[in-house]
């Protein structure tokens, strides 16, 4: 990925501080500007008096490096990575804090019914991820396209789309090992998913690269920024294992570290070590997600930071240079992050609202509409299922044992609603399975629809 140019800002020295020179700005500038924004020597010095921002600038960077917390991470420089939260970081994390805490429903507000549960809309929704996850990497395909592929099961037809439906599985996977520890092994496993089927790059999945002509450049072609060596990797990456492993809890006289802290710090090391030739971001993303649900954060299955990251690359990219070019300063990822954090909520909340509203829609046309004639009990009830969680697959066990019918009975409303063209049916091997298709709600509105032959329990479109 290409990043914007970024200068170094002048380098602070605690021990060689000059408060003569720099105390008479203590009373006027604070560790952020008014509104709250951390900024980088980049743009803060075009917002001072130019022939004092030097000054102006240890005198900010003095009150930062007195809310510093080291950690145990070091830059390929062997200087410590430092961070701190200031208030309106601290804001912004006690907001998702309340978000991710709550259920689905309380996150889409009054308009979502209360029997809405905590797995509502989640394949669609991790969907949403995975393809803005590759698109930010470059994938061409379009977002109907893919999500049509996804809910359809179909394999790929292209790397974009093999790039996508990877995705889908890493975030699969991150949610079934999120009570294991951090490993080598894991993170391995986490890229072979990532990049499997895939070429770009020379990329050899689940293998570190071997070579360091790996760099990134600016937009002026220069480097801007060039990884640890590969021969440091293993050890490197066993360092950040150890921090994803430890005890930050607080507990028993232990650092506290907010797990979304944490989470970001993990989600940037990876982007830092770059230790693969391809695919670092998804899967510094995917370990991301990883940690969220590991500390129980539950509700970040359900939110998108790659649409949003897709959105703002350059402000992606900044906060990683900002971070490297400012003496290992992880605020300015850990600020960017969290902003994007809770604007992904936000998008979240608007989500599932529409989604909400569309589901009462269903509610209401299956009691007025021809489809409350032909269709039976078991079949309205799969077909509010289907309205609530689009791309959602049934099988005729998964009916057969939710509403205690035989299998043939199950088979029978199933392949009734795929004769209506409510549901599409696909192959497993042996096994049909069937899905509620993306535009369930339009196809409930259509005019011309099926009606009920004379014999019992048989559908039939009309002539």
């Amino acid at each position: 990925m290409t990043k914007p140019s970024v200068e170094r800002p002048p380098k602070f020295d605690p021990s060689k501080v000059e408060f003569e020179k720099i105390g008479k700005y203590f009373s006027k500038y604070d560790v952020t500007d008014e509104k709250g924004n951390y900024l980088h020597w980049d743009k803060f010095k075009w917002r001072v008096p130019r022939a004092e921002a030097t000054d102006i600038w240890f005198a900010v960077k003095f009150k930062r490096y007195m809310q510093m917390k080291p950690l145990a991470l070091l830059a390929s420089t062997g200087e410590v990575f430092t961070y701190c939260i200031p208030h309106s970081v601290d804001s912004k994390l006690h907001r998702i804090v309340k978000l991710a805490g709550g259920s689905v429903a309380s996150i889409a507000g009054s308009k979502a019914p209360e029997s809405l549960q905590s797995k509502f809309l989640v394949s669609s929704l991790i969907m949403e991820e995975a393809i803005s996850s590759a698109q930010l990497e470059g994938a061409s395909t379009t977002r109907e396209v893919a999500k049509k592929m996804l809910e359809e099961e179909r394999p790929p037809l292209d790397e974009d789309e093999r790039m996508i439906l990877n995705n889908y599985m890493l975030l699969k996977h991150a949610e079934l090992t999120r009570d294991d520890p951090l490993t080598l092994d894991l993170i391995l496993e986490f890229h072979r998913i990532a990049t499997q089927g895939t070429t770009e790059n020379n990329v050899v999945p689940g293998e570190f690269r071997k070579t360091d002509d790996i760099y990134v450049s600016d937009t002026n072609d220069e480097i801007s920024y060039q990884p640890p060596s590969f021969e440091e990797i293993p050890s490197r990456l066993l360092s950040l294992c150890a921090f994803a492993n430890q005890d930050h809890s607080g507990d028993n006289g232990c650092e506290f570290i907010h797990p979304v802290i944490k989470a970001i710090i993990l989600h940037f090391m990876i982007g830092y070590e770059h230790p693969f030739r391809d695919g670092n971001g998804r899967t510094a993303r995917a370990l991301f997600y990883w940690y969220m649900l590991k500390c129980d954060y539950d509700l970040f299955r359900y939110v998108s930071i790659s649409k949003l990251l897709k959105d703002n690359p350059k402000g992606y990219g900044l906060s990683y240079l900002y971070t490297e070019k400012d003496q290992n300063d992880l605020t300015y990822f850990i600020d960017f992050q969290v902003e994007i954090i809770l604007k992904a909520f936000e998008e979240l909340q608007s989500y599932l609202e529409s989604r909400s509203s569309e589901f009462q829609k269903v509610v209401k046309l299956l009691e007025s509409t021809k489809y409350n004639s032909s269709l039976n009990f078991i079949q309205k009830d799969l077909v509010k299922k289907g309205a609530k969680e689009p791309g959602r697959i049934f099988t005729v066990k998964e009916v057969s044992s939710s509403y205690d019918v035989s299998e043939n009975t199950a088979r029978t409303h199933l392949n009734g609603l795929c004769d209506l063209k409510l549901f599409m049916d696909t192959k497993d091997g042996r096994k049909t399975l069937y899905i509620s298709p993306s535009d369930l709600v339009e196809r409930l509105t259509k005019k011309n629809g099926p009606v009920k032959s004379e014999k019992a329990g048989e559908l039939v479109s009309k002539k």
